[in-house]
């Protein structure tokens, strides 16, 4: 396949592309919703702007939950929107972990 390369030290890197991001949906079954925040100059004016675009990833064991950052990898279409793999949660959102502490108590 065309998606692994070795690099000068035998490390093998993908060329898949990554993105980091924050969930804000989880409405959907194996599905979430990723918005990834980016920062790009004008063209004209230089002054430096904040954009945001929304990707859908697939989540198989819908572990992740609204507000965590997670880090999705590209991967061949799963659906009409979906080109998104979910890699790994990097850092869980304060609700998340306020929601499973309950989850614990009254099990």
């Amino acid at each position: 396949m065309a998606e692994a390369v070795k690099t000068s030290q035998g490390a093998v890197q993908s060329r898949r592309n990554e993105k980091v991001g924050q969930v804000v949906s989880t409405k959907m079954q194996k599905t979430i919703v990723v918005e990834v925040e980016m920062r790009k100059a004008h063209p004209k004016y230089k002054r430096v702007m904040k954009l945001s675009k929304k990707f859908y990833a697939h989540d198989e064991n819908n572990t992740a939950r609204v507000g965590d950052m997670v880090r999705i990898r590209e991967t061949r279409p799963l659906s009409k929107l979906k080109r998104w793999n979910l890699e790994e949660i990097v850092r869980r959102s304060a609700l998340a972990q306020v929601e499973e502490a309950a989850a614990d108590v009254q099990a």
